[in-house]
């Protein structure tokens, strides 16, 4: 399955972010839940004003018992 060009492109502004030296880890609060997730950020500038721009939150728990990689035959899966 291909990416969508959405999802391309802003792993591109995250890697530039990265390359940069312009990333976060910022603590928010979950939306819906209310817990605390742990953010990895984009920051830019707006009028002098920091601008926190959110990618994704780490994975709480183990990340390789959550995700399947993409050449897994999900036929074979429980």
């Amino acid at each position: 399955m291909a990416i969508p060009d959405v999802y391309r492109r802003n792993f591109a502004t995250l890697r530039r972010a990265a390359e940069d030296g312009n990333l976060a880890l910022m603590e928010c609060t979950d939306a819906v839940t209310g817990v605390p997730r742990y953010v990895i950020c984009a920051v830019g500038r707006d009028d002098g004003a920091y601008v926190m721009t959110p990618f994704g939150h780490l994975h709480d728990g183990d990340p390789y018992e959550a995700y399947l990689p993409p050449d897994t035959d999900r036929s074979e899966q429980p």
